[in-house]
């Protein structure tokens, strides 16, 4: 009687995991069919197509893990900003940042002109907030693509700003002349803002984007283009490192600044006051465009990034200010600069 017990036990164990097999497998490929219908989706949303079908299905995987990093994020309790899916839900981080920044730090300018020479605002006594973007002084989001320009585009909205401050009138300038004319930076391999101001003076002034429109790609310099000049500077300051100098330069105009971008965090960011993995190293240029106090009481600096108006809260990214380090949030405090007109 023992002998047709155990296999009777056997044949139903079977079944169990034969069924549980089942389930498991239909599971997935639930899941599986979801997350490919949602990447069809999110395919046709940004216009995305690939070369040939494997390459689909790897960036499908990419997604996917993505599309999960950003559940878990979402899961892991209150947070004062939100990750979500964008146009750059099909790359790794690693791809993300090697296509997408360009900041190079050790591309250092030959000349530099340091301190608080025209601060307004040198006892500290300034404004509560600041918004460059509703005073008129900030022209629309634009998007680098997979250039890594993120240089000029911050060097080039720090000029038009301090343009309409001084004069009214906001000129739309060209990123491109600075990719393919300043011979210290390296065009879409990287570049600095500092050395993009420098060429801007020795240039006698920069031309506007309909004069010399943007490619995202490397090219030969145009002279003739390069010489019909829309705006000019004469002089930039660097501002010394710390947040409250960088309030006193913000305060009086929208301030390029170097920033670590290389975190999953600020990739997938969708909006809120940022205040989490933003990788360890300046690889990044933006211009902060203002500062002010969120309604739960968070200080926040607001910054335009070069990545489309899909990104982020329309293409800005509050980030959090007043933070325990001398560099502040993501060190946009630590290299930060402006042009004088």
């Amino acid at each position: 009687m023992a002998f047709p017990l155990k296999s009777e036990f056997i044949i139903s164990l079977a079944l169990i995991l034969s069924t549980w097999a089942w389930h498991v497998m239909s599971v997935r490929t639930l899941h599986g069919s979801t997350v490919a219908e949602q990447h069809e989706q999110w395919m046709t949303q940004y216009g995305r197509t690939y070369k040939n079908p494997e390459e689909k299905e790897r960036r499908r995987e990419i997604f996917e893990r993505n599309l999960q990093f950003i559940k878990d994020f979402t899961a892991s309790g209150n947070r004062t900003f939100k990750v979500g899916i964008n146009q750059f839900s099909d790359l790794t981080n690693d791809e993300f940042v090697r296509s997408h920044t360009g900041y190079l730090a050790s591309k250092q300018p030959k000349s530099t002109r340091t301190g608080s020479l025209s601060h307004q605002y040198p006892t500290g006594d300034v404004p509560d907030s600041i918004d460059w973007v509703e005073k008129g002084a900030v022209n629309q989001i634009k998007d680098q693509g997979q250039c890594g320009s993120c240089w000029a585009f911050s060097a080039v909205a720090a000029v038009e700003g301090i343009t309409q401050i001084k004069s009214g009138n906001l000129p739309v300038l060209s990123e491109q002349q600075l990719i393919d004319c300043d011979t210290e930076a390296s065009g879409c391999e990287g570049g600095l803002p500092d050395n993009a101001f420098n060429y801007i003076i020795h240039n006698r002034g920069i031309a506007s984007e309909d004069t010399y429109p943007y490619q995202g790609t490397d090219g030969t310099c145009d002279s003739s283009k390069a010489a019909q000049q829309a705006a000019q500077i004469k002089e930039f300051n660097d501002v010394q490192p710390g947040e409250e100098e960088l309030l006193k330069a913000v305060a009086q105009q929208p301030v390029s600044v170097g920033i670590a971008a290389g975190g999953q965090e600020f990739q997938s960011y969708t909006g809120g006051v940022f205040n989490g993995d933003c990788g360890e190293e300046l690889d990044h240029a933006v211009v902060v465009v203002g500062y002010g106090t969120s309604e739960d009481g968070t200080k926040f600096w607001k910054i335009r990034n070069s990545w489309g108006q899909t990104w982020g809260e329309e293409g800005y990214m509050r980030i959090q200010r007043g933070v325990d380090s001398s560099k502040g949030m993501c060190g946009l405090a630590s290299q930060a600069s402006y042009p004088v007109a």
